[in-house]
């Protein structure tokens, strides 16, 4: 399989990315499912991102930034890696605001172009079939819940697709040092301490 050059890849990423978002408003928009005014915060959602080409890209973004910004990031990303790896040392879920949030009231996403995956498509209700035919539910947040409890057939994004679009870009992005390569599993915060993948 013929390695993509970096730009190659993030524009392919990007068309992904788009997909996601057309998805997720063509669930979100039926059920009239808006963030505006909501009292809880997805930013503070502790999730864990598992591609190089996600990481690569979001300091694609990150290295935008003004220097004093990044700075700032930086610290809020390693006062988070602390807490979390305190929370998770005590046997409790992280529940902490993402260093690349901006506005903790309005939860404003500072790289918002370059946010991962699973930050476009939290909150709707969405599914994803693993190669073995398991289907994993998710169904949205609180508020999305609450908007289609009284719904026969609840809309749902499937996954599945964008998923094996992105498991290719990654093998192509990496080439062929990805099954020997560590597994990706971490949070933004870790992303952003650990700096830019190292894809050699």
């Amino acid at each position: 399989m013929k390695k993509l050059t970096p730009k190659a890849a993030f524009r392919k990423l990007a068309a992904i990315y788009d997909k996601m978002v057309d998805r997720y408003n063509e669930v979100a928009e039926p059920i009239n499912m808006q963030c505006d005014g909501c009292h809880d915060n997805c930013c503070l959602s502790f999730f864990q991102h598992h591609t190089y080409i996600e990481w690569a890209y979001m300091w694609e973004g990150l290295n935008q930034l003004p220097a004093d910004q990044l700075e700032a990031i930086k610290a809020k990303a390693e006062e988070y890696v602390t807490q979390g790896q305190q929370a998770l040392a005590q046997g409790q879920r992280p529940h902490i605001m993402c260093p690349l949030n901006i506005d903790e009231k309005q939860g404003i996403c500072g790289l918002y172009k370059h946010r991962l995956m699973i930050c476009r498509m939290h909150g709707v209700p969405n599914k994803l079939v693993k190669p073995t035919g398991q289907e994993i539910n998710f169904p949205g947040c609180y508020r999305c819940q609450e908007l289609t409890a009284g719904l026969d057939v609840i809309p749902t994004v499937d996954r599945t697709p964008m998923y094996k679009d992105l498991v290719m870009l990654e093998m192509q992005f990496v080439g062929n040092n990805l099954r020997q390569m560590p597994k990706v599993d971490h949070t933004i915060a870790e992303m952003i301490v650990l700096g830019p993948p190292r894809l050699r």
